[in-house]
């Protein structure tokens, strides 16, 4: 081998070395910023980050585009659905934010009969509410589980007689759709737009007497919480 192709071998050699450097450095980077389940910068290398924007979007806390990277936009988003929950505020999506937004897979402690009823409820009965609204209504019913004046489980709450107006004119039986599911399980994983609340009504149609005398906490949509 002549002098001119050793110093060709030896040229390859580095610029090999060197494209395998800069590609091993990107590989980190990227993976230290994409496909985890904290994300504070960059491109998804799975889904997640688009089901934690699409859940942003849903909520009204994001409005860009559900792309997968999580930009300042989106971080800044982040920050104000923890704020308005009383969370960490960092911009992470660490367990606890996942939680309150409902991206934790909760099926191994849910039953997926009373997500059903719930969801049921929640369509019959808010489905023309906003999205906060109908997490409401769901919180409501879980609430009224752990009030000692109402019966302790979810079947016993929603087919108390008399208590909700979907089941006595019967729209309890329509299947609900997506957006009622999710409901269902945002309150099972803790969010309570009401406060604690135990009624709910909507003003302009209630004729009950005894429930305008309830203590307003919050009104969302066309729906007034009560306790």
């Amino acid at each position: 081998m002549n002098k001119v192709a050793k110093k060709y071998m030896v040229l390859l050699a580095i610029c090999l070395a060197v494209v395998i450097t800069i590609s091993g450095i990107f590989a980190i980077t990227f993976t230290s910023f994409g496909g985890s389940t904290d994300k504070v910068m960059g491109v998804a290398t799975d889904n997640y980050n688009t089901r934690v924007q699409q859940r942003l979007k849903e909520l009204g806390y994001y409005s860009g585009a559900v792309d997968g990277i999580i930009g300042t936009q989106t971080v800044a988003a982040i920050k104000n659905f923890q704020r308005d929950n009383g969370l960490n505020v960092d911009g992470i999506v660490g367990p606890k934010t996942a939680e309150k937004l409902g991206l934790n897979d909760g099926s191994s402690s849910q039953s997926s009969n009373d997500v059903y009823l719930i969801a049921k409820c929640v369509y019959a009965e808010a489905r023309g509410e906003p999205y906060v609204g109908q997490v409401a209504v769901a919180a409501v019913i879980l609430n009224r589980v752990k009030s000692p004046d109402f019966p302790n489980t979810i079947a016993g709450v929603i087919y108390q007689p008399w208590a909700f107006t979907a089941v006595n004119d019967g729209q309890i039986n329509l299947e609900p759709n997506d957006t009622a599911y999710q409901a269902a399980r945002d309150a099972m994983n803790g969010w309570d737009p009401t406060y604690g609340c135990l009624y709910y009504y909507n003003p302009e149609v209630a004729t009950s007497e005894w429930i305008f005398t309830r203590q307003t906490v919050v009104t969302i949509g066309k729906h007034v919480f009560a306790i």
